[in-house]
């Protein structure tokens, strides 16, 4: 039987919050998580004005006075990303304007991250680009989950706070008792991601797929580093794109032999052909997390989302008394 390597977390009950300074504010990229945080801390969201002119220009008004306030603003910058991502930055500007006292920008899902580091010549690094204009627009902390690659969190000359959404997945894997496990890697880039997944299961076995990545969202599997041969494979990963990687390490760890196999992602970006590489019966079982809102054409049998709004909510509550954060994940 598999125990729990992690220290139980204090969000099991809504908090009643003092409003006292704090201030939580919804974006539209994902409403409902916002709604499940807001109903965890105890606060209503705060109301604001949110309409598009007639060519697509964004309009935001906050719609209560937020004059030396610490203001949180969630909006994970999903699909539509440019959209998603502009708004925020106007959120903030608002915010800045209003006068707000500090502003923190609640980034479930990071966009423009992929691109962290220039691999070939004249290419832009849109991850550092982004922080900057976030940065420039008045956001004074970041809240980020499951960074695409944590030197993310050296482009911004803010704070940053880095939560991850593996406590939930681990949490769930352990209440399944699957047996026989071996968490693996699908690619060499997520071996430290899927080390410090497998130690908390009871220190499971390790095993890595060697990938090559031909092109951007084209990848080819080679081969597994690892025995897989009658065990249940857990697939490791911050995030399912079009589900290459996954759909073709699922194949390959089945061809040597897994009995079953799994995969877990906090980020379900889903973008085509996602949905039939993933519904194929390659997996008995994807699990992710609502971090990027699912809507029903992208749902499938073998889906299961888990809630993270109990982890961010604590994580902003934890910040704004000034507590650790950190010690949530020992």
């Amino acid at each position: 039987m598999i125990r729990s390597a992690i220290l139980p977390l204090p969000y099991s009950e809504p908090l009643v919050a003092d409003h006292g300074r704090l201030r939580l504010f919804s974006g539209s990229a994902n409403v409902p998580l916002s709604q499940e945080v807001s109903r965890y801390l105890g606060i209503d969201l705060g109301p604001m004005v949110r309409k598009r002119f007639a060519d697509g220009e964004i309009y935001i008004q906050i719609q209560e006075s937020i004059r030396g306030c610490d203001v949180y603003l969630i909006q994970p910058c999903c699909y539509p990303v440019n959209d998603n991502l502009m708004e925020l930055l106007i959120m903030i500007d608002a915010c800045k304007r209003a006068s707000a006292r500090q502003i923190t920008a609640v980034i479930p899902y990071y966009g423009y991250a992929r691109a962290d580091r220039k691999t070939a010549g004249r290419e832009s690094i849109t991850a550092k680009l982004v922080a900057n204009l976030i940065t420039e627009a008045g956001a004074s902390r970041i809240l980020a989950m499951d960074l695409h690659s944590a030197q993310i969190q050296g482009y911004f000359d803010i704070p940053v706070d880095h939560v991850y959404g593996s406590p939930v997945i681990l949490d769930y894997l352990i209440s399944k008792q699957l047996p026989d496990l071996v968490v693996v890697s699908p690619d060499v880039g997520g071996v430290a991601r899927a080390r410090a997944f497998a130690k908390k299961l009871n220190d499971a076995p390790l095993a890595i797929i060697d990938k090559r990545r031909q092109a951007h969202n084209v990848a080819e599997v080679l081969n597994v580093i690892g025995d897989v041969k009658g065990k249940t494979a857990v697939l490791v990963d911050d995030m399912i794109d079009t589900a290459g990687t996954i759909s073709e390490g699922a194949r390959l760890l089945r061809r040597e032999g897994a009995r079953q196999v799994y995969a877990c992602a906090t980020h379900a970006v889903f973008s085509p052909p996602a949905i039939e590489r993933l519904s194929s019966g390659l997996l008995e079982e994807v699990i992710v997390t609502n971090t990027i809102p699912i809507v029903p054409e992208k749902q499938f049998d073998q889906l299961k989302v888990l809630s993270v709004a109990n982890l961010v909510g604590e994580t902003i509550w934890r910040i704004h008394e000034d507590s650790s954060v950190s010690s949530m994940f020992r």
